[in-house]
């Protein structure tokens, strides 16, 4: 499909609309074959080869000017049990949503993969995969079975590669590549294969962690009625609460929460967390959060809710339109000092924007992420108990870029100003996680550390993806800005 074509502009088209390009060639991929000989015609070409799922990407990866030919997965979207690999098989058009309704209303089951809708699993995977739920089961590549990739070897030709977890698979550090190496690095994935470890059953309702249906809890506060000192100290709280809560086993891991410290234009600052029905003593341990969160702060709430939400309710995965964004993210051990909750503050009070959307969001880490040992699979970040999400909203106009990019970069530097600008992992920061790409972390500008940007996102994992990066991807036909480089 070329420029012309009815289908082109809706293909091209990016969830964050702060980017575009108009590649000369968009293929509308059905199987792995045709991507080998998509890959095949271009590579032979020279010409610069891009991958889409959902296009949700935060960054310019599958939109910067170079990129001629576009593959676009968002049709293979299969998802289904099969029976010869005892596992569930998920495409990488496959949409969040969509896939969580088919796995749940079929066999009961569900992967900790991304809260919004609307995601697209092909890049999600890739580096990591969490959601509110994978305190109790883990990150969505625990139970990354095998992986098919389609690669470019040096010859220039496409082959397409199965890889297992099985410790006697020869192409294991491709799947291991995949367990958090991120999108747009090591080939094309065809096709996703699902199972939870040590689960050896041909029985499919128990290959993967069982859906259920939650207790919510949410809180909301007037920014009217919180002064510096009572908003740090629900921050504090908060922080403090999953430093003591957040260890593999212990029972308090059962309770998930986001806190949004949103921008003074919102409002309202608030907390929701939950736990799931099944859970003996569970609304006492969510009632506990929120009086450990609210213990000395000194406000009331303005408003307080109860709410019981089946799994597969849509509001049980957030979405949001498309439109212009600008996102940083990053992971944390300990609480915030009281000096970081302090620059947090005066950020949500600045008014070069007015954004309701504009916050400071932390997402509870931790528990069942933090069993793993570092090094056994490419995501490295198993030993945060948060990940905060710095985002100045969604907005229309381009008119508008300039503020919105400035009050996240400005933010985001300025809390962790003793630190280069960025989270290097020590005591307190657990470096950035790759699902949130952004490219300031590769800019001496913004990030004045000592740390490149691969040691934020894959810690002493790099040297082993770079290998890996030469001996599937030897010709790096596979990048982007902040792409896995060569050894």
């Amino acid at each position: 499909m070329q420029p012309g074509d009815s289908r082109y502009e809706s293909f091209v088209r990016a969830h964050n609309t702060r980017f575009s390009n108009r590649p000369d060639q968009v293929t509308i991929a059905t199987t792995a074959a045709h991507v080998a000989q998509a890959l095949g015609k271009a590579v032979a070409a020279g010409r610069q080869v891009s991958v889409r799922s959902g296009g949700h990407c935060l960054e310019n990866f599958t939109t910067w000017s170079g990129v001629k030919d576009l593959i676009d997965l968002s049709q293979m979207s299969d998802v289904y049990f099969d029976e010869r690999m005892k596992a569930f098989a998920v495409g990488p058009g496959a949409i969040v949503a969509p896939t969580q309704n088919t796995l749940f209303k079929g066999w009961g089951v569900t992967i900790p993969s991304a809260g919004c809708s609307e995601v697209g699993l092909g890049g999600h995977i890739l580096g990591g995969g969490y959601n509110f739920y994978s305190r109790i089961h883990g990150i969505a590549v625990d139970h990354l079975y095998a992986v098919e990739v389609v690669v470019v070897g040096a010859d220039g030709q496409p082959r397409i590669v199965v890889a297992t977890r099985e410790a006697n698979d020869p192409n294991r550090d491709l799947w291991w590549a995949h367990t958090g190496g991120g999108g747009g690095n090591f080939g094309v994935v065809t096709r996703y294969w699902m199972r939870t470890p040590g689960m050896d059953t041909s029985d499919p309702t128990k290959l993967l962690p069982r859906g259920s249906d939650q207790r919510v809890r949410t809180v909301q506060w007037s920014w009217d009625t919180l002064s510096q000192q009572s908003f740090t100290t629900l921050i504090r709280n908060y922080c403090q609460w999953y430093e003591r809560n957040s260890a593999p086993g212990a029972k308090e891991v059962q309770v998930w929460a986001s806190f949004s410290a949103s921008h003074v234009s919102a409002g309202v600052i608030g907390l929701m967390a939950g736990v799931s029905k099944s859970v003996p003593g569970g609304e006492a341990m969510l009632d506990g959060l929120f009086d450990a969160v609210t213990a000395g702060a000194g406000v009331k709430a303005a408003t307080d809710s109860r709410s019981e939400l089946a799994w597969i309710d849509r509001d049980n995965w957030f979405w949001g339109p498309p439109g212009r964004q600008k996102d940083k993210t990053s992971d944390l051990r300990k609480s915030y000092t009281d000096e970081q909750i302090a620059t947090i503050y005066r950020y949500l009070h600045d008014d070069s924007i007015s954004n309701p959307g504009a916050q400071v969001n932390l997402a509870a880490l931790g528990g069942k992420i933090n069993s793993v040992r570092s090094d056994a699979t490419a995501y490295v970040h198993r030993d945060s108990i948060l990940r905060t999400y710095f985002t100045p909203g969604v907005w229309r106009a381009e008119a508008d870029d300039a503020a919105h990019v400035a009050w996240v970069r400005k933010c985001y530097r300025d809390v962790y100003s003793r630190t280069g600008g960025v989270p290097v992992p020590d005591a307190i920061n657990g470096g950035a996680y790759i699902n949130y790409p952004d490219v300031d972390l590769a800019d001496p500008e913004w990030n004045t550390s000592n740390t490149p940007w691969h040691g934020l996102y894959y810690g002493a994992n790099y040297p082993r993806l770079q290998q890996v990066k030469r001996t599937y991807d030897p010709r790096h036909v596979f990048r982007h800005p902040l792409s896995i480089r060569p050894t």
